[in-house]
Order: C-alpha cells, then structure tokens, then sequence
C-alpha cells in the first residue's frame, strides 16, 4: 500500500456533526478527508428525521381527511396510495442527500472516500473502498461521527424470520396487514400511529408496566390511552419468547402474566434501541476506549481517551438527537478555535416525541425533580381548554410545567399536545434565559394562538 495521503482533518461518518465540522474546517484552510460507508447525510437525512416525518405527514393528512366531517366536510372515496407515500418520502430523502453530496464536490478543500474506515494508529486510517481497493489517509486530528444502527435482540427463530427495523420498515411497497412491534418507545410509537392511520391493524409488546418509561407515569399513560383510542393494541408486563413462520405469517410465542400466549401477525418490526457504529473501526489500534455498550468515551469537550480523536454525535452514547449531534459540532468548534467555554455539561436536552399530538419535553420531569430533591410546584392544562385548540380539534393531552419552589425558576415542561414540540421550544427560551415562571404566565400573546396557553399552564 502506498504511503497515507496526508491531510489536516479526517471525518470518519458524514452524519449531522460530520457534515457541518467538515464544512467549517475546510473554511478556515485545511484539507479534510470525509470517509462514509453508505450514504451521506448520516441517519438522520437516510434513515430517521426526514423519511419518518416525511411519512407522518402523509398518515397525519390521511386521517384528517378521513375525520373531516367532524369540521362539517363530507369526503367520499377517500383511498390511501401508499406506494406514492413511499415514493414521495424517496423523492424527499434524495434531493436532500443529493444537495448534500454536490456541496461537498463543489468544496475543494473536502475529499469524499466512500468505503469503511479502521484505524491503523492514532493518525492513520485505513479505508476499504466500496467500490474496490484499499488507500491509507493520515492526520492530526480525526473525528469520529459513524452514528449507530437499530440493535436486534436475542430472540429464538428470530434469524430465520423476515422482521423489520426502523430503517427497513420505510422500504416497504405494501402495506402490513398486521404489523407487531416488539418496543413501546419514542420510534416504536412515531411507526405504530403511523401505520394504524395508514389502516394496518398494530400491535405493540412492552416488557415493562410502562410506554416510554423516561416520561412522568400520566404523561405515559395518557400517550397510550390515545393510541389505544385510535386502534393500537398494548401488550405490556409481556415477554417475547420465541418466533417462527407458520405459512404466510409470523407466529410469536409470548409470556404475559406468567401465561404463555401465541399470537399471529403479517409482519414483525423491532424497536428495541439503537447500538453505536464501532466494531469496524479498530479503536483499539488508536488507543481510543469504549464503554460495556460500545459507545466511545469522551470527556465533557467530546474529546477521546486519545489526545487526538473527538467523538460526536450518536457514537458516543447520551442524547441521540440530530440537534445534539449539531451541537457536538459547535461544542468541538469552540473548544479548538473559540473561547473553549462550551462542554455537554449542563445543556439543555429538548426532544419531540412526532406522534399527534405531539410530546415536547426539555428540562427535567416532576419524578425526575423530585428525585433530585426539589420542592416543586406543578401547572397543568389541558388541550381541550385551550381555545386554539379546540377551534382547529386537536384537543387531545395536556401541558405540564415542573417549577422550582424556592426560586421560580422552570426546571422542566412535558407538552403534550398541538404542536407540542413547538410550544415547548417557547419554554425552553425562558429557561435559557433564567426566566421565573411568572413572566410567562404574565406575558401577553397573540389571541388566538396557542402561546397564549403559556399564561394559564404557569397560574400556578
């Protein structure tokens, strides 16, 4: 092999930390190496964010339609033509990759290796081309941002079944007859309303007494009895044993209530979590550590157990969020060209849950606070008293507000409910600028918007 083509920064993994850290180093003059296995624009633009709201837009649109009467609409033969929803996610996930990829061949300073990527040494990678062949590229500092993939678990038959995850459930051409979904987490819930609104009968098996066990117990059990409202079938204190074909469909040997059940379905899909991208990279050989869950260890700059190598993103375990990523980036941005003040330390973590409605949570939960031994104050207001709410019908769920006694300052917000994600970002606003609760609720919004709820959810 001939010697590494040398380089100032290598990018291993073209994900939503990559792209960005590989644009702004190229900006300020160095020659960097992007080095991706599959498509570029990580998980998030192939597998994740854009293809499953794309899709939910779609499930969403068809079951407004389908209630349309509630409105006073009458609709008449309203049909589902699921192989242009697929298309049409297809259409949207490509001409972002591809504005993408041009970017990145327009930037002189960005070299694209499409292949896998192994550490030789702390400085040297070696990369086995896609497309055949083996080079070496070397550098100072290499980044790690290769993501992660749905994990499988151990399940007996399960190799000779023909199941479904989170990246090939959207490569479907028909849709499930009955789909089952082992998982009752965030993207097991965002598929199961997504496909009951298609019409697919679904099923969901959870093995603890709670759906998104990270969430306050009524913000869980008001999300499944809304779910359950729309036709989802819960199946929780349930263990999966065992799984086989019996002709045309998936039987599954269950366990619930220490009673062993067996039940049938068209296709099987398993949202059990997500396991990082390392196995392929040699860390060793650099001299960079793992934990017990293969995620890289990283100190609060996201720089590794070798001096040289950063870690960001979904690879490194916590948060596996596209805007957490985004934030990796600007975190190792400032730590070697800015004022070095930025750590994960501390951030605020804001997700939405793309249900409808929607849960949008940033801060800490009231069990969460209590934990942690806060005296709290708790507001709560339902969907179905907010006036912009119950104009447009989307009723369903409610606010929740965690504030600190002592202080009134807000630890935490749960919205669930119409554009939950959005009002919630309001909130979260206010706790970046160490705002009392009160100043919210005396605020003065726009009538009738739903950030005018803000003043009755903090009455408190």
């Amino acid at each position: 092999m001939e010697n590494p083509r040398k380089y100032d920064s290598i990018v291993i993994g073209s994900g939503q930390a990559g792209n960005p850290l590989a644009f702004d180093l190229a900006g300020r003059g160095q020659k960097v190496a992007i080095i991706e296995k599959n498509k570029v624009g990580g998980s998030c633009l192939n597998f994740g964010c854009t293809p499953t709201k794309t899709l939910i837009a779609s499930a969403n649109l068809y079951h407004r339609v389908l209630e349309a009467e509630e409105l006073g609409i009458k609709v008449s033969n309203v049909e589902l033509d699921f192989q242009k929803v697929i298309s049409r996610k297809n259409e949207v996930v490509n001409s972002f990759r591809e504005g993408l990829e041009k970017s990145i061949e327009d930037n002189e300073s960005i070299d694209l290796y499409k292949g896998v990527g192994s550490f030789k040494d702390k400085n040297t990678v070696k990369i086995e081309l896609n497309d055949g062949g083996a080079i070496e590229v070397s550098a100072d500092r290499i980044f790690i941002n290769t993501g992660s993939k749905p994990s499988r678990i151990p399940l007996k038959g399960l190799e000779h079944i023909n199941h479904l995850n989170s990246t090939t459930i959207m490569e479907l051409d028909e849709l499930p007859e009955h789909l089952l979904i082992i998982g009752t987490s965030y993207i097991a819930l965002e598929f199961g309303q997504m496909f009951r609104r298609f019409g697919s009968q679904v099923t969901m098996i959870g093995r603890g007494d709670q759906i998104i066990k990270r969430e306050d117990p009524d913000v869980s059990k008001r999300i499944q009895k809304i779910l359950a409202d729309e036709g989802i079938e819960f199946l929780l204190n349930t263990d999966t044993k065992a799984v086989e074909m019996n002709g045309q469909k998936i039987k599954l040997l269950i366990e619930k209530d220490n009673q062993e059940e067996k039940i049938e379905c068209s296709h099987l899909m398993l949202a059990t979590g997500r396991t990082p991208n390392t196995e392929e990279l040699d860390l060793k050989n650099a001299g960079v550590d793992m934990d017990d869950k293969g995620n890289i260890k990283v100190d609060e700059r996201l720089k590794t157990t070798a001096e040289n190598i950063y870690a960001l993103g979904d690879v490194k375990g916590g948060p596996a969020f596209t805007h957490i990523s985004y934030d990796d980036f600007r975190i190792v941005i400032d730590n070697l060209y800015g004022e070095g003040k930025r750590t994960i330390n501390d951030r605020l973590v804001p997700y939405t849950l793309f249900t409808q409605p929607q849960l949008g949570r940033v801060g800490i939960t009231e069990t969460q606070a209590k934990e942690k031994g806060y005296d709290v104050k708790i507001g709560k207001l339902e969907m179905k008293k907010v006036g912009k709410a119950i104009e447009d019908n989307y009723t369903e769920g409610f606010m929740k507000a965690v504030v600190d006694e002592n202080d009134n300052k807000i630890l935490g917000v749960s919205i669930l409910g119409y554009q939950g994600g959005e009002i919630m970002a309001m909130v979260e606003v206010a706790m970046m600028a160490g705002m009392t609760y009160d100043k919210l609720r005396d605020g003065i919004f726009t009538h009738p918007n739903l950030s005018e709820s803000l003043n009755n959810l903090f009455n408190i």
